[in-house]
Parts: C-alpha cells; structure tokens; sequence
C-alpha cells in the first residue's frame, strides 16, 4: 500500500458542511497549522500556515457535523492525497485534502465532553446471508496450523519448525 498517512494539530477554519450523497453522508472543513519556530536569537515566531482540506464520511461525518466548530483545536488523522487544479488566471494549484479516518478535539488546549453514539438496533434473526459470511470467517480455524514468527509450521509438542524437525 502507497498511501500516506498524516496526524496534525490544527484549528478549525469554517463552519464543517455536511451533505448527503449517494456513496453516504460527507463532512468538509478546513484546518489550518501553524508551526513555532525557534529563531537563533532564542525568539519563537510562528511559521507559515498549511491549510488542509479535510473530508469525513458516514458516521464520522455525522459526529464531526455535531462536534466539531469554527476556531476550535482539532487532532486529524487520515490518508493525505493532494489535489492539482487549475485557476481561473490560468495558473496551476495545489489543494491537500485528508480523507479523514479519525478527528477529535485537542485536550491539551481544552475540554470537551464525550458522548457515546448510540448503535443501531439490529435485527434478532440472522439472516442466510451473516450466517455464511459468519461460518468463513469462523468456521475453519480450528485445523488451521501453528506458524512461528518465519511463517514455518510448528509441530504441536515442541514449537519447533516442521521442517526442522528430523
């Protein structure tokens, strides 16, 4: 996987926007970070910001959309991607966009209260369908063998590989 993951400290820059799609409910805002940097004479000064554009999708959309406000300390972490456009002076830009897997508060910068999402109900009866998903992924680890941590069989009474066994 060539992914890049990012974790940043950052402050809310507008109000999140929430909307409904088809591939499921999305939050957008903007986090803006500012590194202080140490200047020789022993001065810190506050360096340029970077500006994120964050994405969140479904339930955490949903919690961001009720949590999250202009201005506030904000923890992100997601997969960075960036996005290349071009102006309307026909000059190319650069978007960074985090599709964001989890968002919370910054407590080093204050409180927040925590209230757990309710689950949805779910229905009593299993249905053909999570009864076979159930038995694959369940169903067939018992006879599974023994791996030591070289991926080699181990035999069940010493632990020792299989294929050094004599």
């Amino acid at each position: 996987m060539n992914e890049a993951f990012v974790t940043f400290q950052g402050w809310v820059g507008n109000d999140v926007v929430h909307r409904e799609t088809a591939q499921g409910n999305v939050a957008n805002l903007r986090v803006g970070t500012t590194p202080r940097i140490r200047k020789r004479n022993g001065d810190w000064v506050d360096g340029p910001t970077s500006w994120f554009s964050v994405t969140c999708w479904r339930t955490l959309a949903d919690h961001v959309r009720d949590s999250v406000r202009k201005g506030e300390p904000i923890l992100v972490h997601g997969r960075l991607r960036t996005d290349v456009w071009e102006r309307e002076d026909g000059q190319s830009s650069v978007t960074y966009v985090v599709e964001a897997s989890h968002v919370g508060h910054d407590l080093s910068r204050g409180t927040t209260a925590f209230v757990k999402a309710a689950r949805a109900e779910r229905p009593e009866a299993e249905d053909e369908t999570e009864s076979t998903v159930k038995e694959l992924l369940h169903g067939q680890g018992v006879d599974l063998p023994q791996l030591d941590s070289f991926g080699q069989q181990r035999t069940q009474t010493t632990g020792t590989p299989a294929s050094h066994v004599a």
